[in-house]
């Protein structure tokens, strides 16, 4: 695949998938995602705070990625009103979430503009937040420890939902 010159790479089309960080807290885990945001192209990185770019672990992580990534930014305590503001301007919510109702990886269909909302380190997504979603996703494991680090499991979710919306390229 050809990489885009850095004179035009801000004008070419982004996946519609944005990606909320809101809930995680560990600065490297948050880098981490900007990196895989930026290579995938993704409409945006929304972080609890913006400062949080600025910190060593997530520059050191992102390795420069925050230069090229649209971010964005609520803090935790408004994320459920945000999420029902993003619903209003078409985007559907899902929770990276494991629960009962969720579908698992290889069985879902991502609508095209779609928010993934990821959990919290080691405690997940908290039910008032699932419950504002619309719908829950999980990515099945056959490990003996059902977890996978936040920008890993990011990451496994983010190339499903390109392989299901590939960019249209000029």
């Amino acid at each position: 695949m050809e990489s885009p010159s850095r004179q035009n790479y801000r004008d070419l089309p982004r996946h519609s998938l944005v990606v909320c960080g809101s809930l995680v807290h560990n600065p490297a885990n948050l880098g981490s995602l900007c990196r895989m945001a930026e290579a995938f192209r993704l409409e945006s990185l929304v972080l609890p705070d913006l400062a949080v770019a600025e910190d060593w672990a997530f520059r050191h992580l992102a390795v420069s990625t925050h230069r090229w990534q649209p971010l964005a930014t609520c803090p935790r305590d408004r994320l459920v009103p945000w999420l029902a503001e993003q619903q209003r301007r078409g985007y559907c919510a899902i929770a990276l979430h494991l629960c009962p109702e969720a579908v698992p990886l290889p069985q879902f269909a991502f609508p095209r503009r779609s928010l993934l909302v990821l959990g919290q380190e080691l405690t997940g997504v908290p039910e008032s937040v699932a419950a504002a979603c619309d719908r829950a996703l999980v990515i099945p494991q056959w490990g003996m420890v059902e977890s996978l680090n936040v920008s890993v499991a990011a990451a496994i979710a983010a190339y499903a939902y390109t392989q299901q919306h590939p960019l249209e390229m000029p």
